[in-house]
């Protein structure tokens, strides 16, 4: 095959492609809780379940592996990765100070038409949570802190972000209180709305502490000690 020839990997029949449509199955399956921390991953099974060859299944798998999904207990045992207290306090450590950041810079850039797309996104969340729907919740919180690193206009905060939100995603699907989540994004929207910087940090610190707590609470039956 000569340069001008070779295969484009991004495309929907090359392995870039496929590797990715591999790791988002495997992704959602995970975070919706089909598959459970300490399953095992078998690639033979991975592949036949996704109609692939097993390269990208292994491509995804090292994908997965790196944003902290999968865990490799031998070369040949691949298993889904069971949070430890330590991996939550981590990544509360991060979004407790990048979220605030990104509240802050949200009070002090945002415009009309993105707020008005704040209150869509929080209207999306209350109807799926009276309509019982916690997979559409789940997506809806997440559009809404994305939405928020928007409008921070900062590139760099959120491609710091980003690799982080499927684990959120993950976390929060197991301690979620749809209610709750609601009422503190609803108090977020506002204190953005008013276009108070100050105010706006606080509400999102309080709000990430909060699910800090929640979280080692339920998780590990720990208190925090941060």
């Amino acid at each position: 095959m000569t340069q001008g020839q070779a295969r484009d990997t991004t495309s929907p029949t090359g392995t870039g492609w496929l590797r990715d449509q591999v790791c988002e199955g495997i992704r959602d399956q995970i975070i919706g809780g089909r598959l459970k921390p300490g399953d095992r991953l078998v690639e033979r099974d991975v592949a036949e379940e996704f109609g692939v060859s097993r390269i990208p299944v292994r491509e995804a798998i090292r994908v997965l592996m790196s944003e902290g999904f999968l865990q490799a207990l031998s070369p040949r045992r691949i298993v889904v990765k069971e949070l430890s207290r330590q991996d939550v306090a981590n990544l509360f450590d991060l979004r407790e100070a990048l979220e605030v950041l990104a509240a802050r810079r949200a009070a002090e850039n945002a415009d009309e038409v993105q707020l008005r797309q704040m209150q869509r996104l929080l209207e999306s969340a209350r109807k799926a949570t009276l309509a019982g729907r916690p997979e559409r919740v789940s997506r809806a919180n997440t559009a809404f802190h994305h939405h928020i690193v928007e409008m921070a206009g900062n590139e760099l905060l959120a491609a710091t972000l980003e690799p982080l939100e499927g684990r959120l995603r993950w976390l929060f699907h197991q301690i979620d209180d749809p209610t709750s989540v609601w009422e503190e994004h609803r108090r977020l929207y506002e204190t953005i709305a008013a276009a108070d910087p100050e105010a706006a940090a606080a509400c999102a610190l309080r709000h990430v502490r909060h699910y800090r707590e929640v979280a080692l609470r339920l998780l590990f039956d720990a208190p925090d000690t941060y």
